[in-house]
């Protein structure tokens, strides 16, 4: 009679574990309302699917973080996406009791910037610039953040836990140390310890990659970075971002709001707020094609085609505004912003410097500098990341550029020769184009011999870059033994890979337990802080078994204990 009883607990533990996944979608609405259900996330299918004495042990699961200048992602490890997004804009900032932000009446008030603060400054967490930053304003966002993650979305129980947390290697040590000593200090319990993994690493392991070229356009700057075997081997950086992007597209809306009540110059009363740009932005912002660049910057008539599509007229409303108003904005203009922050298509070369470059030539700057070996395999695995990312049409252009520059430039690193010699590929294509029109197309030759097979007397002795190499039968030997029944790799064309992104790697190295060189013990830090980690940057950690070697720059190490420890590339 026992096995009829219809509340057995074993019926009860499945159906109470399975009923709050429906309340999840619906308290995760993009206006960012609090729900009445419980906020407890879906679990992975692992955990689903898996047998009853591995499906309820929390006391493995490892919390994963990804912090960045705007949001804060957060999960455990083995999901394929966070629990939660939260951002440190000013209405998660709110006193208790301020329930301003449920006024009819409060969206319809547009809020200006304080004198003094620079575009988006009341929507980050931080700068890198530390002149003026207030780190003890930055603990308590991030204080608050991390007991939101705890108590409404991860809830975690009362067993220790360790943290995987994916932070940017530029980072500057008084913001590291601020990050960690609030983590360690802020969950209830205290976690065991911190493992710190980089964010470019992690987004080619999201991508199934070892080498690869990241860029990481986020919000304040544009990480170009490039990795060999896990290791950060070379990094370039812009100021063209997110924060540029969205001033660009606010002046743009600012215009046409002057614009339409006919205000030749904008007023103060015109300017749109930063919420109102950041939404149009989300909503129809786009990114032009280089040939689509091309035809607008020169006023060309687009094809046929897509010229009646292009200039359709899309309605972006201000309720803000007094008074309220809708701008009617051909659909091409949208793109015109991230034309003029992203890449600088109406400014000259000369009149930028090294920290404002266009991204694709950003990209192809960081290619050349590269080892002729590592740029043929990072230019094969562009990996393009970031918030900005998102953007329609923008990883497209980037490849676009990044190739556009390859053809016309080739790997010579000298800009110019000046009067001393021309260009020499374009020598030697004017020559051939000479020749074909004369006496129509000839078969290959060696570039400083005629037709009759002496050298021409024309043509100047070729720089080392466009020389072709010479053979080595004994390394061409040895290369085809080591490769032998190998699926030879894609190296030497300029390719896109799609990346599931740093919050995905993170959870996957996590899932794999792999111990990294970067961990931080509580005990340790709370005693000496950032002093008590060496400084070498390069870790070796061999295994006791001594079957392997240590890949410092993704983070893994081997089973041996350390006697101390480091902060690696952070250093």
């Amino acid at each position: 009679m026992a096995s009829h009883r219809p509340d057995r607990p074993e019926h009860k533990l499945t159906i109470n574990r399975a009923r709050p996944t429906a309340s999840v979608v619906q308290s995760s609405s993009a206006t960012g309302a609090p729900s009445p259900h419980t906020p407890v996330g879906q679990r992975s299918l692992s955990s689903i699917y898996g047998s009853p004495s591995s499906s309820y042990r929390s006391d493995d699961d490892t919390v994963v973080l990804e912090i960045g200048a705007r949001y804060l992602r957060a999960g455990f490890a083995g999901e394929s996406s966070p629990r939660c997004i939260l951002n440190f804009g000013p209405d998660e900032q709110r006193r208790v009791g301020d329930y301003r932000q449920w006024d009819p009446e409060y969206s319809r008030k547009r809020r200006k910037r304080k004198k003094g603060q620079e575009w988006g400054q009341e929507h980050e967490l931080w700068r890198m610039d530390l002149r003026d930053l207030d780190l003890g304003l930055v603990t308590d966002k991030l204080e608050r953040a991390v007991r939101e993650v705890q108590h409404k979305h991860v809830m975690l129980d009362g067993r220790q836990k360790r943290v995987v947390l994916a932070m940017p290697p530029t980072m500057p040590k008084p913001l590291l140390s601020c990050v960690l000593n609030t983590l360690f200090t802020g969950f209830a319990p205290h976690p065991m310890g911190i493992t710190l993994v980089s964010t470019p690493v992690l987004a080619a392991v999201a991508a199934g990659l070892r080498s690869a070229l990241v860029v990481d356009i986020g919000w304040a700057e544009t990480t170009v970075t490039a990795l060999y075997e896990y290791r950060e081997v070379l990094q370039r950086r812009s100021v063209r971002a997110g924060r540029m992007l969205s001033e660009e597209m606010g002046k743009m809306l600012t215009r046409e709001a002057a614009k339409m009540v006919g205000r030749p110059e904008p007023h103060g009363a015109d300017e749109v707020s930063f919420d109102e740009a950041e939404e149009a932005l989300t909503r129809v912002g786009w990114c032009f094609s280089r040939e689509q660049a091309r035809q607008h910057q020169s006023a060309q008539d687009f094809p046929a085609g897509t010229n009646d599509a292009l200039d359709t007229s899309m309605s972006i409303p201000l309720p803000a505004a007094d008074p309220p108003s809708t701008l009617q904005i051909p659909f091409k203009r949208l793109a015109e912003p991230a034309e003029t922050a992203l890449f600088a298509s109406s400014t000259l070369r000369t009149d930028l410097d090294d920290h404002d470059q266009p991204i694709g030539l950003l990209t192809y700057t960081a290619l050349l500098s590269l080892p002729l070996d590592v740029r043929a395999v990072c230019m094969s695995r562009i990996l393009i990341t970031g918030g900005v990312s998102n953007l329609p049409g923008i990883k497209r252009r980037i490849i676009q550029e990044v190739s556009a520059l390859v053809a016309e430039r080739g790997w010579d690193p000298v800009k110019s020769y000046g009067s001393a010699l021309r260009n020499p590929q374009a020598i030697l294509r004017e020559r051939d184009r000479n020749r074909q029109s004369d006496t129509g197309p000839l078969p290959a030759q060696s570039p400083g011999e005629e037709s009759s097979g002496a050298p021409a007397a024309d043509t100047p002795s070729l720089p080392p870059a466009f020389r072709p190499p010479e053979r080595d039968p004994i390394a061409e030997k040895l290369h085809e033994l080591n490769t032998k029944g190998q699926k030879p790799p894609v190296s030497g064309v300029v390719r896109g890979v799609e990346t599931l992104g740093a919050w995905a790697g993170a959870s996957l190295i996590a899932q794999l337990r792999i111990k990294g060189v970067v961990e931080i013990e509580r005990d340790r830090f709370l005693s000496h802080g950032l002093a008590g980690a060496s400084i070498t940057k390069e870790v070796s950690v061999v295994e006791k078994e001594g079957a392997g070697r240590a890949r410092s720059g993704l983070g893994l190490a081997g089973k041996g204990d350390r006697a101390s420890w480091t902060l690696g590339i952070w250093a």
